[in-house]
């Protein structure tokens, strides 16, 4: 075990023991360089009786958190193979489990219990939309953290799997009984986005009623028989949620989100209430005439109020909530992106580069943009998706918003890894690629640089070379691409031909000529030195020491 004021890797302090598992030991740890908590969960090999299957599943876990970035999921910052054991630096989740909330005090309030739902609802969807989706398959109250700030986070990926259209059913039944769907112990096709709707909707009741649909007699019965003041709408939620047969189910979290926000409008009263207004409607018809008028005017008021605010927020921001604030004003601008031209505005993703640098907590921003939404509780905040209006209101807006996130991406981010840096860009720069020639070469670039990881580990070497033959086409089309470019973004892109050619030099040499090779670079150099602009002027500097390194580990390659 580690010990109380060890250092892990050299900079995680060990403060205290937070819990242990049958498998592991979770520490709370100081980065003290960082200032910043982390979870340490730790395994050890003496431990374990079959250490190598359990690392498996690990390596699986951590694999999937570490491609995700949510307000409601942990992050994945580092995970060090040792020894004597397997170590997983994580975020540390402050509070207590939803189960540890029912053991000390039962059925939890209602409207509390549709809030985490909506929450846990959010970050369901958005594993459900990842590329392959991913289905968590074990939510159950133990696996939900409940924060000192009201919010959830979700935690325990062990059970997570990545959705395989050509799959007939899972491998492997898991889950918790009681909580699981009946697919999930096999013969009833693979698991899917339905599967973990029927896993939420038995959290929810067990949440609500305090029964534990784990414990004998194994059933989830509507939840008005055992509390009658509960909501009639929240179980036909609840009932719909965990219908055996998937096609019975809420078919997506959305559509499960919607009922939630409304589940007042599916209770019986309600309902009754809904049919005499209906009525009513009809009279009042004639005065919807009158008002309209008026509604016209205030609306066109509205309008130029909003745009007055949205101006006077986006001046004064400077952090990253001052920026949400002024998107949530108006999602169907840009502005709050990408800046004013030729003013001193910036947008959020000026502001997350002004250091030089795009952070892994800068790649957190800009990979959950969304605005928190408060319901006047204080305790319950839900996640808008403003890039999804913008895209639905301003299309040509949207891809103008994804090419300057997916170039900055390229550019600016210190992810240390050349592959992931491109990987990471691509997932913005593919919404672009009709519009902006560029960014179907960066991404024509990122999927050769994942073909050349994949065939380095399968040990295919003629498979990795013929990549390499692409990628230096790529290279020299990029080149080309950017001749009539502004003098910045032409740096930039020659930054990043240098870098890559310099990376992977020995690879380049054997499906280019040596002095293919150092064409390019020179080129390079010599187009630099056409650039008269003084303020590029150490930019350039440091891009021709850069081509002379490369050119001359170019020379160093054997023949």
């Amino acid at each position: 075990m580690l010990e109380v004021g060890s250092l892990v890797d050299g900079k995680y302090k060990i403060l205290n023991k937070v819990g242990q598992g049958g498998m592991s030991v979770v520490y709370l740890a100081m980065n003290e360089r960082a200032n910043k908590q982390w979870a340490v969960k730790e395994v050890r090999k003496d431990g374990v009786l079959d250490f190598e299957s359990v690392k498996q599943g690990l390596v699986a876990e951590t694999d999937i958190l570490k491609r995700l970035s949510h307000p409601h999921l942990p992050s994945i910052v580092d995970v060090i193979d040792t020894d004597d054991s397997f170590i997983i630096i994580m975020d540390y989740v402050q509070g207590n489990s939803l189960d540890k909330a029912l053991k000390e005090f039962g059925a939890q309030p209602q409207e509390e219990v549709i809030e985490w739902s909506k929450q846990l609802c959010d970050v369901l969807g958005y594993l459900h939309t990842r590329q392959p989706a991913i289905i968590y398959r074990d939510m159950k109250p133990a696996n939900v953290m409940l924060k000192p700030d009201g919010n959830i986070s979700l935690i325990d990926f062990g059970t997570a799997r990545e959705h395989k259209a050509s799959k007939v059913e899972d491998t492997t039944c898991l889950g918790t009984r009681g909580y699981a769907a009946p697919e999930q112990y096999g013969g009833m096709g693979q698991t899917d986005a339905r599967t973990d709707i029927y896993c939420l909707g038995a959290t929810i009741y067990h949440l609500v009623t305090g029964m534990n649909p784990s414990q004998p007699p194994y059933e989830i019965r509507p939840i008005t028989e055992i509390n009658p003041a509960l909501s009639t709408g929240l179980e036909k939620i609840i009932t719909k949620c965990t219908q055996n047969n998937p096609a019975d189910r809420y078919q997506s979290c959305a559509e499960l989100m919607y009922d939630l926000e409304h589940y007042k409008d599916f209770e019986d009263e309600h309902i009754r209430q809904q049919r005499n207004k209906l009525k009513l409607f009809v009279s009042s018809v004639a005065l919807t005439v009158v008002f309209a008028a008026v509604s016209v005017w205030a609306l066109l008021s509205g309008q130029a109020a909003k745009s007055a605010d949205y101006d006077v927020r986006l001046g004064k921001a400077d952090n990253v909530q001052a920026y949400y604030d002024t998107i949530l004003v108006d999602p169907t601008r840009t502005e709050a992106y990408i800046g004013i031209e030729n003013t001193d505005t910036m947008g959020l993703i000026d502001f997350l580069i002004d250091d030089g640098e795009l952070s892994a907590d800068d790649n957190k921003v800009l990979s959950t943009l969304s605005v928190a939404l408060d319901d006047n509780s204080g305790k319950y905040t839900k996640s808008v998706d403003v890039l999804e209006k913008l895209k639905d209101s301003n299309p040509e807006g949207y891809k103008q918003v994804c090419y300057e996130i997916g170039e900055t991406y390229i550019f600016y981010y210190n992810v240390g890894v050349e592959k992931d840096k491109y990987q990471a860009a691509s997932t913005w720069l593919k919404e672009t690629v009709d519009d902006y020639p560029v960014a179907k070469i960066y991404c024509d670039i990122s999927s050769s640089l994942q073909n050349i990881d994949k065939y380095v580990k399968a040990e295919q070497t003629a498979k990795l070379y013929e990549e390499f033959e692409n990628l230096w086409g790529e290279v020299e089309t990029l080149h080309d691409e950017v001749a009539d470019s502004e003098d910045d973004l032409k740096i930039h892109v020659w930054n990043a031909i240098v870098s890559m050619i310099n990376s992977n030099c020995k690879e380049f040499c054997e499906v280019a000529s040596k002095n293919e090779l150092k064409s390019m670079l020179n080129k390079i150099s010599a187009e630099t030195k056409t650039i008269t602009n003084t303020f590029l002027k150490d930019k350039i500097a440091e891009l021709q020491s850069n081509t002379e390194i490369t050119v001359s580990k170019i020379d160093t390659v054997k023949d």
